[in-house]
């Protein structure tokens, strides 16, 4: 069994069959983007895509991802080591405080101008909801969002 994270294939062995997404991604590969927050899927801090879909990593069971495109925060920058838009944008509007929730909220902000964009303040607060940041930046969010809607149109 294999999976694909981040573009490349990973050996599942038996014993993560059964297993978290999130705690395979962290324990045996060592990509600690995605953060353990709340465990039953209600912070946001384990957001990865799957097929471009924003995904709770913390209640995804790692059999169910066979043959499902997987991408972390780790994967978002360019081989040249560029930044992606949303990434940067959340650097230029200063975001980040403590950063715990920032990877979910990066991952669900790229689902989100995938899908739509250039979003309305509805859509933002929508595709958001559930991104929960204890520091309470969620204005600089919001301008950040914006900003890498304008970056990626």
């Amino acid at each position: 069994m294999e999976l694909r994270i981040n573009e490349q294939m990973h050996r599942i062995d038996q014993e993560w069959k059964a297993e978290s997404l999130l705690f395979f991604m962290r324990e045996a590969l060592g990509l600690c983007g995605a953060k353990y927050g709340c465990g039953v899927g209600l912070c946001g801090a384990c957001t990865v895509l799957v097929d471009g879909e924003a995904t709770r990593s913390c209640m995804t069971p790692v059999a169910s991802m066979i043959g499902k495109a997987i991408t972390t925060i780790e994967g978002l920058s360019k081989p040249d080591a560029r930044l992606h838009p949303v990434q940067q944008a959340w650097l230029d509007e200063s975001v980040a405080q403590c950063g715990y929730c920032q990877s979910g909220q990066i991952m669900a902000t790229v689902a989100l101008l995938r899908k739509t964009p250039n979003p309305s303040d509805a859509d933002i607060t929508q595709a958001l909801d559930g991104q929960l940041c204890r520091c309470g930046t969620y204005d600089r969010i919001r301008r950040a969002v914006r900003r890498a809607s304008e970056a990626t149109r």
